[in-house]
C-alpha cells in the first residue's frame, strides 16, 4: 500500500527527492520489475517529513505474477506472498510522477534506478493511447548521482554502506533489510554530510547579503593587537647552528 505524506513548500525553494527502488533482479531487459519505491523529500537541505512509499506487485511479460528467487528475497526481505495483494505499477504511476515532478532526484547509482523507472514507464506507454503516455524520468526531473559524487569527492565510487560509515550516519537507520524507503532515508543523511561544505562558506560581510564576495575587505583598526613572542636564547643558538650546517653544505641561507 502506498503512502504519501505532505507538507507545504514554496516554489522558489530547492526541492530534492532522495529516491531508491527495490527490484526483482538487476536487468529490466530480462523482465525484472520494480517491487518497491521509497522517496524522501528535502527542501533547502532540510528533511521535510514528506515521503512517498509504495510496494508493487511485479508482473511478467504475459501479465502473470512474477515469482522472485530466494536470493533476491534475502536482499530486500520482500516475499512473493507479501507482494501478492499490492498494486501493480500502472496503478501508482501517475501519483508517483506527480510526487517527483520538477524535483532534483538524488539517487545512488542512478543508472540502475532510472533505468528501471523508464522501463516501467515504457511498459505503461505500450498499453495506452498516445495522449496518455508517461514522460521519461529526465523529462520531468534533474538527476544527481551520489555514486558519481563519491568518485569526485573520494577518488573512487563508493557504496552507500561505505558512505554511511565514512560520514558516520550508518547508525541513524536500521538496515536489517535494504528496503527502498530505508535506503532513501539513509542516503538523505549521507547527502547532507557529503555536500555540507557547499553550504558552509559564508562570504557575506555583516548583515549585507548583497556584498560582492570578491571585494577587498578591510581589517578593523580596532582589532586586538597580535601577541609577539620572541625567541629564547636557546632557540637563537639552535637557529645559528642550523644556518651554519646549511652553509657548510654549500647552501646560501635565506634566514640569518
Amino acid at each position: 500500500m502506498n503512502n504519501v505524506t505532505n507538507t507545504q513548500h514554496t516554489e522558489q525553494e530547492k526541492r530534492l527527492i532522495i529516491l531508491d527502488t527495490e527490484t526483482t533482479g538487476i536487468n529490466p531487459r530480462e523482465g525484472h520489475r520494480i517491487v518497491e519505491i521509497g522517496c524522501v523529500e528535502m527542501i533547502n537541505r532540510q528533511l521535510t517529513g514528506r515521503t512517498y512509499h509504495v510496494y508493487i506487485k511485479p508482473l511478467d511479460q504475459r501479465g502473470q505474477v512474477l515469482q522472485m528467487e530466494q536470493e533476491v528475497i534475502n536482499i530486500h526481505g520482500l516475499t512473493n506472498d507479501f507482494l501478492a495483494d499490492k498494486p501493480i505499477f500502472s496503478d501508482v504511476a501517475h501519483e508517483f510522477i506527480e510526487f517527483i515532478r520538477g524535483a532534483e532526484l538524488v539517487i545512488h547509482n542512478s543508472k540502475f534506478d532510472v533505468g528501471f523507472m523508464d522501463h516501467e514507464f515504457s511498459l505503461f506507454n505500450s498499453m495506452v493511447r498516445a495522449q496518455d503516455k508517461l514522460p521519461m524520468t529526465e523529462d520531468i526531473c534533474t538527476i544527481t548521482d551520489t555514486l558519481k559524487v563519491s568518485k569526485d569527492e573520494l577518488g573512487s565510487p563508493k557504496t552507500l554502506d561505505y558512505l554511511a560509515r565514512f560520514y558516520r550516519v550508518d547508525q541513524l537507520v536500521d538496515r536489517t533489510y535494504h528496503g527502498a524507503l530505508i535506503d532513501a532515508q539513509l542516503l538523505a543523511y549521507v547527502y547532507i554530510e557529503m555536500t555540507r561544505k557547499q553550504s558552509s562558506f559564508n562570504l557575506s560581510v555583516g548583515d549585507n547579503a548583497n556584498t560582492d564576495a570578491n571585494a577587498i575587505r578591510r581589517v578593523s583598526m580596532n582589532r586586538n593587537k597580535l601577541k609577539v613572542i620572541a625567541a629564547s636564547a636557546d632557540e637563537l643558538e639552535a637557529h645559528a647552528d642550523r644556518i651554519a650546517v646549511i652553509g657548510k653544505k654549500g647552501g646560501e641561507p635565506l634566514w640569518k
